[in-house]
């Protein structure tokens, strides 16, 4: 699985990419650049509280994306079979307009669709096109593509990135594939400053369906998203494959979302909103950086453990351990801020409260990412303020990977000890002073 620079990241498939979407939907046009600044780490934190999947960047992909960045198109739109969707989804943007061009502040774009539609077709193999309705406005257009060898679903999204880590090159970040498995993916800067991200890989990391998506994401120097997927199949989900590959092969895809004929459609996306008061920044909960989560999960790892591999990104992070019975995943998730969600994660019978006030909810169960035979052993955590730490234990490598073990390296008392360890308490954090 080459790449040809960069560290990997994790995405977070299907999953994150319906999260976001669902996002998306809940927030008012004057909220958008909140939202393209934290909807991948709302995203992920959204998915953490029904299961702990080590993320990556990405869009993350929006996916981030990219994202799950990397099950799906995390932020465009899906075609439905033989039929396309015409979206405008949340504020992350393209690629080649001038950052100074004017536009409407805020809102969504009202880029005729058929402007978008056309330059698709005009940098795409010869073939049919079925775009359905394309008199409406928007960012993002999706359509079915048949070039005689099978009808494949493809969609091309126009959006503005925020600058910030996770909506700019973490949406150009390889994935890890400890959660996303993928045949290649590569990065790479190009000459005029932009960065480009190309990734083949599948719809389902588990692989229970063969739809292969494949995805080219441009991020230009001034600050644009031109994000491109494709399926083998006519639509993203829930149709049969109807050839060995998508239609674009990985040359085309990089013409596709490199050319200029993307230019005068940027400069027509609206500019984000600046919040009233200071730099106009949305504000931010402090978070923990990505290297101290993932160095501190490995100091408060038991004796008798070979850390295999290791990831994560931004308040996530992994290793894969080996105790002589087989290799086993163990991830954390660190959460500052998340007082909101103790009345609904921590209110069941279940639930144990501390002296100090801490609550701590202990499940087993079965894995929900198609691996065969894996268990998921969580522990949840939260401080009466909002400091919330999550560990998660796997009899497998990877949750879309099969069961290697009975049972996970680490017991639940283990777990429950690293999650309610104080040294969580006191990382560095990112965004805000240290946590006292």
């Amino acid at each position: 699985m080459p790449q040809n620079e960069g560290p990997q990241h994790e995405g977070f498939e299907e999953e994150l990419g319906a999260v976001l979407r669902g996002t998306g939907d809940i927030f008012a046009a004057d909220d958008r650049r909140e939202l393209a600044e934290g909807g991948i780490r709302r995203g992920r934190r959204r998915l953490v509280r029904r299961r702990l999947a080590v993320t990556g960047g990405v869009l993350a992909l929006a996916a981030v994306g990219i994202g799950g960045v990397y099950g799906g198109s995390l932020l465009g739109p899906a075609a439905s079979p033989d039929k396309a969707s015409v979206a405008a989804p949340p504020q992350p943007s393209s690629a080649h307009g001038s950052a100074d061009s004017p536009k409407r502040p805020g809102g969504t774009a009202e880029i005729p669709v058929k402007d978008i539609a056309a330059v698709l077709k005009a940098h795409s193999p010869q073939g049919t096109w079925d775009f359905g309705d394309l008199n409406g406005s928007g960012q993002a257009v999706a359509g079915v593509f048949d070039d005689g060898n099978g009808k494949a679903a493809v969609s091309v999204g126009l959006y503005r990135a925020s600058g910030s880590g996770e909506a700019g090159e973490g949406r150009v970040a390889c994935p890890d594939e400890v959660a996303v498995p993928f045949d290649d993916c590569t990065t790479q800067n190009l000459p005029n400053g932009s960065r480009l991200m190309i990734l083949q890989g599948y719809e389902y990391p588990d692989k229970r369906e063969e739809t292969k998506s494949w995805r080219a994401v441009l991020l230009t120097k001034d600050g644009f998203l031109i994000d491109a997927s494709e399926y083998n199949a006519a639509a993203e989900k829930g149709a049969p494959i109807s050839r060995p590959n998508p239609p674009l092969t990985p040359a085309q895809l990089k013409s596709l979302v490199t050319t200029d004929a993307w230019g005068p459609l940027l400069a027509q996306l609206p500019t984000l909103p600046k919040k009233p008061g200071g730099n106009g920044r949305p504000e931010q909960h402090p978070e923990p950086t990505g290297t101290a989560v993932r160095d501190t999960l490995r100091s408060l790892l038991p004796q008798g453990l070979t850390v295999r591999s290791k990831g994560g990104e931004d308040s996530h992070g992994y290793v894969v351990v080996d105790d002589g019975k087989g290799a086993s995943l163990v991830g954390v998730d660190v959460q500052p801020g998340s007082r909101a969600l103790i009345a609904d994660l921590f209110g069941g019978g279940d639930v144990v409260t501390l002296p100090d006030g801490r609550m701590v909810r202990a499940t087993q169960q079965p894995g929900e990412k198609g691996g065969a035979g894996v268990v998921w052993w969580n522990v949840d955590t939260i401080t009466p303020d909002g400091f919330r730490v999550v560990v998660s234990g796997f009899n497998s490598p990877a949750q879309h990977e099969a069961a290697t073990r009975a049972e996970p390296a680490l017991t639940m008392e283990q777990l429950k000890t690293i999650a309610l360890s104080q040294r969580w308490h006191t990382l560095p954090m990112t965004n805000g002073p240290r946590r006292p």
